[in-house]
């Protein structure tokens, strides 16, 4: 860890948006050079965390990383407090805007906690150190009869003084580069659970979202885009969209082909939202629909079906595939077809844009806002520095608002009215000009002895990259899109992993859980599928897939334990009752999977009755490390069980012609309350770095509903939605 610096008196606290005058700490992924003078600049440095503590006792954090429900403000602010023994009323989060000088700001990957975890513990910790020092020079005695207590320093006589009042002399102390950690039995906050520290905001309304944001003189804008991806305008007919009341303007704006540029198209600019949709609908644009024409989801799904039933490009390969099939007692073969899938977060995209002379200012609800800082100042052909990046509360995200091209869009627009605009995509903009997760095809063949162990296991899979999105042209999975196939956690003596290609015909992105939503899906349906065949219960089958107790080796400090995956594996069955008496026509499937370093168990109870699918209860089983906020975990996990039935049950993004066929919620369904089941989590007790969250959840759901189908019914479904099968 890099040291942490007391940088109180620094002039460019201004930089962060710190009022001067409080107990500033500042910490960093690289080092410090140049801190010395009292005109240093941030640019010398990349902090990730700042902490200041004022005289009047508030404690201000500065979060990094973007707010969209998942309690990230929360958990974050809470490992200071704890390690401070801070008084958690006491806490007030601000938020960052997006620069390089707060590290790496992506809210994406599960990462947050797991990336900064044990800098935060630090800090908080280095901030009591300072305190403690502080109170035992004010009153003159060893620090060792000191003590820290929510929110003040205690002698050992009885004495005490609060955190506010000993910010003067703290503000004059050396940091000390060694500090105490708590034991994690001493945690107050951590591990415990804890209410949103924004709940009061976000219930009475004052919390500000991206489409809440107002400005003066402000306009408003919707775009009408080519239906087909990276299509171009032919001609437009304006005419009838200037006759809407309140339509002030049409602009073009121009196609970006870089990973979050525009799609371009034609602006309405408008005194209101309303006026500027009903404006866009009015024109009339002839397009030119580009190369991806022609593209026909069903067609394309065939030929990439058809391109796995061949011999791929091979990505791992131990033992011998060949001879575990020749020898074997049986040969089981399995085709698993997934669609498009699209985020649709109840907040769609928009962004607030004031581009002055040399300046943009930028609000909007964005998971990568140095992406967008980017982005904007690559548009605008000036430095970073001149382009201002807020982020505000996203409603929804799942890694759809990591792609700053709306904001780019509302840049463009900003720039040809010369004043702030505000651009709002309708439910239909989002559905159907997205960046969708991707369609796969997925072959599996697996070899059964005479005693029903797997001795050969190959996976074949091809799909459109995400590598696409940043390499037109590109279509192989990158080495980290096959990972959760290659990193396999069965314990099986001939394994091959095995590619092939396919071309984009839209934009690939990344959504909440990516490449694990494919592979978890065909890895347990088809491990299910040969537990069947071997006649062996699957919870066994598969506890003796995975074998036994081992380590196993990865690219990074966390390392795969498969007694963690088998642990969660029976925690979630027992639990959910698995092998007790159900009621009639009931049954229980399974499904275990290792992602973003977690270890997630799904027992889904479901019944079959006329056809139609009913999940009765969900149980879930999460090892995630070290819990931070206990009731934000249950929340994820709640919602990564809703997110997956959703994709199960109804997920399915089709093109023809090019053109997204599905529009607003009427044909891209989610799940209704009424449909929800009881939804059990068990958090495994640890004191391991914590790992992701936010993620992991999801892909142990639609498989976990298949196999239980299969064990109500002897009826074995291999591509979703549920609903083209009309369970639901």
């Amino acid at each position: 860890m890099e040291p942490i610096k007391n940088i109180s008196r620094r002039g460019f606290i201004k930089g962060i948006g710190l009022a001067s005058g409080g107990l500033v700490l500042a910490s960093t992924v690289y080092s410090f050079t140049g801190l010395d003078s009292e005109t240093a600049e941030f640019s010398e440095f990349n902090p990730n965390l700042f902490v200041q503590l004022n005289t009047d006792g508030s404690l201000i954090l500065v979060a990094s990383r973007s707010e969209m429900g998942q309690g990230v403000r929360t958990s974050m602010t809470s490992i200071i407090a704890d390690e401070m023994d801070a008084d958690w009323n006491r806490v007030i989060v601000k938020q960052a805007t997006g620069d390089s000088k707060y590290g790496n700001q992506n809210t994406d990957g599960s990462r947050s906690i797991r990336t900064l975890f044990e800098k935060m513990r630090q800090m908080g910790a280095t901030v009591k150190s300072v305190l403690i020092s502080a109170a035992a020079n004010t009153w003159n005695v060893p620090e060792s009869e000191c003590r820290a207590e929510n929110h003040f320093i205690i002698h050992s006589s009885g004495k005490k003084i609060g955190y506010g009042d000993l910010v003067e002399t703290a503000k004059t102390l050396e940091i000390p580069k060694k500090v105490k950690l708590k034991d994690p039995k001493d945690f107050k906050y951590i591990g415990k659970t804890l209410p949103s520290i924004d709940v009061e905001n976000l219930s009475n309304g004052s919390a500000v979202f991206g489409l809440d944001k107002r400005l003066p003189n402000m306009k408003f804008a919707a775009v009408k885009r080519c239906p087909v991806a990276f299509g171009t305008v032919k001609s437009l007919d304006k005419t009838e969209a200037l006759k809407i009341k309140g339509v002030l303007d049409v602009v073009e704006i121009p196609l970006i082909r870089k990973p979050f540029g525009s799609l371009g198209g034609i602006a309405v600019i408008a005194t209101n939202t309303w006026a500027a949709f009903k404006g866009r609908d009015a024109l009339n644009v002839e397009w030119n629909n580009g190369d991806n024409a022609n593209y026909d989801s069903e067609t394309f799904m065939n030929s990439m079906t058809a391109n796995i039933q061949k011999a791929g490009h091979v990505e791992k390969s131990v033992g011998s595939i060949a001879d575990a099939f020749k020898t074997s007692s049986k040969v089981i073969e399995s085709t698993y077809q997934l669609p498009h899938l699209v985020h649709a977060p109840m907040e769609v995209p928009n962004a607030v844009v004031w581009v002055k002379d040399n300046s943009c200012e930028v609000w909007a609800p964005i998971q990568a806002p140095q992406a967008a800082r980017k982005e904007v100042a690559n548009f605008l052909d000036t430095d970073e520095a001149n382009v201002t990046i807020n982020v505000t509360f996203l409603g929804g995200g799942f890694g759809r608002k990591s792609k700053p091209d709306f904001i780019v869009e509302a840049t463009a627009i900003s720039k040809a009215v010369n004043g702030p605009i505000q651009v709002v995509w309708s439910r239909e903009d989002d559905i159907q000009h997205s960046y969708y997760h991707t369609v796969s095809s997925q072959y599996l063949k697996g070899a059964l002895d005479s005693k029903g162990n797997v001795t050969g296991w190959l996976h074949r899979f091809a799909l459109p990259t995400i590598a696409s999105t940043f390499s037109p042209g590109k279509n192989s999975p990158q080495p980290w899109e096959s990972s959760s196939a290659t990193e396999l956690p069965y314990d099986i003596p001939n394994i091959q992993v095995e590619t092939g290609k396919a071309d984009a015909h839209v934009r690939i992105g990344w959504l909440r859980s990516v490449i694990n939503i494919p592979h978890g899906f065909a890895i347990n349906v088809f491990a299910d599928e040969l537990a069947h065949e071997a006649g062996i219960d699957p919870l066994e089958f598969r506890l003796n897939l995975i074998g036994k107790d081992r380590i196993q080796d990865t690219k990074d400090q966390y390392k795969y334990d498969t007694a963690k995956l088998k642990n969660v594996l029976k925690t979630a069955a027992k639990n959910a009752g698995y092998g007790k008496s159900l009621p009639e026509g009931h049954a229980i499937g399974l499904a275990v999977h290792y992602s973003f370093y977690s270890y997630v168990a799904a027992a889904v109870e479901v019944s079959v009755e006329n056809d139609r699918l009913k999940v009765h209860q969900v149980t879930l089983a999460v090892d995630c490390g070290m819990a931070i906020n206990k009731d934000t975990i249950k929340a994820q996990m709640e919602g990564a069980a809703v997110f997956g039935m959703s994709l199960a049950f109804y997920g399915k993004i089709t093109a023809k012609n090019g053109a997204i066929e599905q529009s607003n919620f009427h044909d891209y369904q989610m799940l209704r309350m009424p449909d929800v089941p009881k939804i059990h989590v068990d958090i495994i007790e640890s004191n391991d770095k914590p790992t992701g969250v936010g993620e992991p959840g999801v892909p142990v759901i639609a498989p976990a509903i298949i196999n239980a189908i299969f064990k109500a019914t002897g009826k074995r479904y291999k591509s979703l939605p549920l609903s083209d099968h009309g369970l639901v």
